[in-house]
């Protein structure tokens, strides 16, 4: 794909806008995290001639943040854009971490993941991870089916660079088995 305008050195630059775009477009994240990004693309000169970038950066809210992002996205990944599922995965990676140094809980990833869930039309991989995360927040002996659902389910999409890359990796047989009655 011919990229113009910014000549992307590293398309994971892109890949951080798309996965914070994706958060506060769901309702997830803050509109900051794409304002931080185009500051960091002009104070690194890399934003070429592209005006969104320099828009981006002084962007205040959702409401101006999300057409900007959406705009530079389109523009430098086209057809190529990640899909929903691969930006899911890719943010519960972050919420993993998140859960493990105590900022998330059973009680927030709840919340995430009732929103989640069907908003990315309830896809086979999640289906054992929201109801383990449901399900521990009231029965303790499903704390360790979640944990262990939750490691594997990160695990899995920390690796991944595609959504099919994930599912060739990806078993529901393993996911079967973090259950109370399964393990």
């Amino acid at each position: 794909m011919a990229v113009t305008g910014i000549e992307w050195k590293d398309m994971e630059q892109l890949t951080e806008l798309e996965i914070a775009f994706f958060q506060l477009r769901m309702g997830f994240g803050p509109a900051d995290r794409c304002v931080d990004w185009a500051v960091e693309r002009l104070r690194l000169d890399e934003e070429g001639d592209d005006l969104e970038v320099v828009l981006l950066a002084s962007a205040r809210g959702r409401d101006e943040v999300l057409p900007l992002a959406e705009a530079i996205i389109e523009r430098y990944r086209g057809v190529q854009r990640f899909s929903e599922q691969f930006l899911a995965g890719k943010y519960l990676v972050e919420l993993r971490a998140a859960y493990l140094t105590g900022r998330e809980s059973v009680a927030s990833l709840d919340a995430i993941l009732t929103r989640l869930y069907p908003a990315l039309d309830y896809p086979d991989w999640l289906v054992m991870l929201s109801r383990n995360c449901e399900y521990a927040m009231d029965v303790p002996e499903f704390a360790q089916p979640f944990e262990d659902e939750f490691h594997y389910i990160a695990s899995l999409w920390a690796q991944a660079e595609s959504l099919a890359a994930f599912g060739g990796e990806y078993s529901r047989a393993t996911s079967d088995r973090h259950d109370v009655v399964g393990g």
